[in-house]
Parts: structure tokens; C-alpha cells; sequence
């Protein structure tokens, strides 16, 4: 294996992380969301806003089911981090559709 530390790779929250630092980020990233979500909500009840909150909710219980479950520590961490970045795909996206959808005509 490849010893550059620089390398995406081999950054230390992907090889010796133990986990716990992406279910405390995930969970701030997740609250996040869902409070801003159900603000707008608030504004435009097309029922965006309530998917994308249950979608959120699942995937930070499924970086829990992961950290508990998955034996492989590098496996385990890889998948906490797409979990925690479809977390912010889904924010992001639902934000922008519920945005794009008062806007327009």
C-alpha cells in the first residue's frame, strides 16, 4: 500500500478512525437538515421536505447499523462516509427542488 499520507486514501478518518467522529458529525449534519427542512416545510407543503427528512433519518440510522455491525474497520469507515455524504446530497438536493419549485411559475 501506498504511504503518502497527502493521498485521499490514506487520511487517518478513513484507516484508523474507529468511527464514533462520523456518527457525531452524521448527527450534527442530520439535525441540521432536518430542522432546516422542516422550516420549509412550513413554506411550501408539497411533501418534498417530509420525504427527504425520512430519507435523512434512514441513512444516519443506517451509519449506526454500520458502526455497530461492520467488522472490517477500513469498510466500515468508507461506508459511515458515503452514508454521511448522501446525507448532504439529499439535503442539498430537496433544498434546491423546494427552492426551484417557489420560484418558478
Amino acid at each position: 500500500m501506498d504511504e503518502d499520507p497527502t493521498k485521499v486514501t490514506n487520511q487517518a478518518s478513513l484507516t484508523s478512525s474507529t468511527g464514533t467522529i462520523w456518527l457525531v458529525v452524521g448527527g450534527l449534519m442530520a439535525a441540521i437538515s432536518v430542522v432546516l427542512l422542516w422550516s420549509l416545510q412550513q413554506v411550501n407543503s408539497t411533501g418534498i421536505a417530509i420525504w427527504a427528512i425520512v430519507v435523512i433519518v434512514l441513512l444516519y440510522l443506517a451509519m449506526v447499523e454500520v458502526r455497530l455491525l461492520v467488522r472490517s474497520m477500513r469498510l466500515r469507515l468508507i461506508l459511515m462516509a458515503v452514508a454521511f455524504g448522501a446525507i448532504a446530497l439529499v439535503a442539498l438536493a430537496s433544498v434546491v427542488i423546494i427552492g426551484y419549485s417557489t420560484v418558478a411559475p
